[in-house]
Formats: C-alpha cells, sequence, structure tokens
C-alpha cells in the first residue's frame, strides 16, 4: 500500500513537472537551450535509476531491463552533447529540468531504501510512469518547441527508442506484478 502511494506521489510529482512544462508552452516555450537540459537530466535520471536497479535486484527482467536503460539513455546522452557541441548549444537549467532533478532525489531515496520484491516492483512502477511522462513531453511540448531542425529531428528520433522503453517496462511490469496491467495504462490518463 505504502508502494503504491509513493509511486502515486512520484507520478503526480512528474505530472506536474510536465505539466507546468506544457502550461507554460502557451506562455513561453522552452528554447532550444533549455530543451537541452531537460533532455540531459531526463536521460541522466534514468541511467541513475538504472544503475541503482542493477546493484539492488535479482530479478533477471528488472535487471535486463535496466541493463538496457543505461546503455540506451548513455548514448542518447552522448547523442545530445555531441549535437549540442555541433550546434553550439550550452543547455540552460530552467525550471523544468531543476523540478526533474530535485524529484529524483525523492525516488532515489526511495529506491535505495527498498529490497527484493518490494524493489523491482517500485522501480518498473516508476519506469512505466516515466517513460509515459517523458514520451508525452517529447511528443507534446519538446518537439513542438525546438527551433534548430537538427534539434527537432533528433527528438523525434528519439521518440521511438522512448515508445520502445515504455512498452518494455509495461512487458516487465506485468512479470513483475501482474496486476499492475491494467492500471498502468489508466493510471496516466
Amino acid at each position: 500500500m505504502r508502494i503504491a502511494k509513493t509511486l502515486g506521489l512520484s507520478a503526480v510529482a512528474l505530472l506536474v513537472t510536465f505539466g507546468l512544462a506544457v502550461e507554460s508552452k502557451a506562455q513561453q516555450q522552452p528554447s532550444d537551450a533549455n530543451i537541452g537540459a531537460i533532455v540531459v537530466a531526463a536521460n541522466q535520471i534514468d541511467i541513475d535509476y538504472a544503475k541503482i536497479a542493477l546493484r539492488k535486484s535479482k530479478n533477471k527482467e528488472v535487471r535486463d531491463f535496466a541493463q538496457q536503460m543505461i546503455t540506451d539513455h548513455e548514448a542518447v546522452l552522448k547523442s545530445v552533447i555531441e549535437l549540442a557541441g555541433k550546434l553550439n548549444l550550452t543547455p540552460v537549467e530552467n525550471e523544468t529540468s531543476k523540478s526533474l532533478k530535485e524529484r529524483s532525489v525523492e525516488t532515489t531515496a526511495k529506491l535505495k531504501s527498498l529490497k527484493g520484491k518490494a524493489f523491482d516492483k517500485f522501480y518498473i512502477d516508476n519506469e512505466v510512469a516515466y517513460h509515459k511522462l517523458v514520451t508525452d513531453a517529447v511528443s507534446g511540448v519538446l518537439i513542438p518547441s525546438a527551433q534548430n531542425p537538427q534539434l527537432k529531428s533528433a527528438l523525434e528520433g528519439a521518440q521511438p527508442l522512448l515508445i520502445g522503453h515504455l512498452e518494455h517496462a509495461r512487458n516487465v511490469q506485468a512479470t513483475v506484478d501482474p496486476s499492475a496491467t491494467g492500471k498502468s495504462a489508466s493510471h496516466m490518463r
């Protein structure tokens, strides 16, 4: 019960973070430099969560998923940094990137406090919620706001990977907690 409540709070915090980004879009779109900082933060956060999962989980599916997150998000992070250098774009911290980092502190603490099946469930439930919110933010805010065609193209190119991560997370979630399959889709609407 506490795990579900904590996950719910984490998901709400992420919804608020990305919701603020969507709401602020109407007022002021994030600049390309802001987008760079958001993308860097989101990727690094997921890498950090996955590293914790590799240290703590004994579940093969969870560990395989975590390793894929490290591999894929490190590759995305590297390509973002290379593109930023090519475009002479210095990522600029903003409310969304700062909020992502602040919220990750709470999730990281929770991940570190759990063990066994409770850890696996919390980690994969968080990954489902996180990737759902990230894919929505990329398509709904970041891609439409990107001014540089190369940055926009890179974001569009990353979207299928992120959607694949979401589907993979949902598949792992079904093995960790078979009762969660119907909840994850309806929980995020």
